[in-house]
């Protein structure tokens, strides 16, 4: 009787995770994708990329449990293990990153760089056309005091030039930054402030924030003021804040320009 050769036997969990690993990586493109699309829901397309993420976690489980079997019973599927491993880690790399990041920092969704007078947000037709009527609530003094302490560093800027340059400026500025604006009011009038409103779009998702921003003149110059608030979530991950600061840097260097 002639006998079979012998066979190292074959771990399931190698390919499973390759294909799951693939799986995560094709739903999350395609929820980018979808996330991008200003016609698309953001909650169902949020919630894919959240599946797409989940997928990428259970990629890791069974190349973990791959490996395990590789070790112990030197089974095959090694290869398609470190595959489905390779890309589920590469998938969620950037929101472990700034998740890790958001750990040391307060559950915002809201930031100013004037705590305790913060800029107002427009209630005109074409401010809440352009937030699709979403209502931004003033925070807390809980949110504010968390505010002070996780970001001492967003504060106003001062500049020694006339009201009417800083607001060319601040204008100017959130041009460069790719801001939509919605409203464009000078200094003068009656309260004599300068006012520009905004719509702000992350890089990757593409996800709206809305911003607010005034132009307060001085007797020795202009005061710019800035408030930044979220739409979607209960935490920022600190993109109000990074947000505020680029500008206010921006807005800075342009008035170094004109000197």
């Amino acid at each position: 009787m002639r006998r079979l050769p012998y066979e190292d036997p074959v771990t399931r969990a190698g390919p499973l995770a390759r294909t799951v690993a693939i799986l995560a990586v094709l739903i999350t493109l395609f929820a980018v994708v979808l996330v991008r699309d200003p016609r698309a829901e953001a909650g169902p397309a949020l919630a894919t990329l959240g599946a797409g993420l989940a997928l990428a976690v259970l990629a890791i489980l069974c190349a973990g449990f791959a490996f395990v079997r590789v070790w112990r019973e030197g089974a095959r599927g090694l290869g398609a293990a470190l595959t489905g491993l390779f890309l589920a880690c590469a998938l969620l790399a950037y929101p472990a990153f700034v998740g890790l990041r958001a750990l040391g920092q307060p559950a915002l969704t809201d930031v100013s760089t004037d705590i305790d007078n913060p800029p107002a947000f427009s209630r005109s037709r074409a401010a809440d056309a352009a937030r699709d009527g979403h209502y931004i609530p003033e925070p807390g003094m809980g949110a504010r005091a968390g505010q002070r302490a996780a970001y001492p560093q967003v504060a106003p800027l001062t500049l020694d030039l006339g009201a009417d340059v800083a607001f060319e400026l601040a204008r100017k500025a959130a041009v460069n930054r790719h801001w939509q604006i919605i409203e464009a009011i000078r200094p003068g009038g009656r309260l004599g402030n300068g006012h520009i409103e905004a719509v702000s779009r992350g890089l990757l998702l593409n996800l709206a924030d809305d911003v607010t921003v005034r132009v307060h003149p001085r007797g020795d110059g202009a005061r710019i003021d800035v408030r930044s608030a979220s739409r979607l979530g209960g935490h920022d991950f600190g993109a109000n804040a990074d947000r505020i600061r680029a500008y206010l840097d921006e807005v800075a260097n342009l008035a170094i320009a004109v000197k």
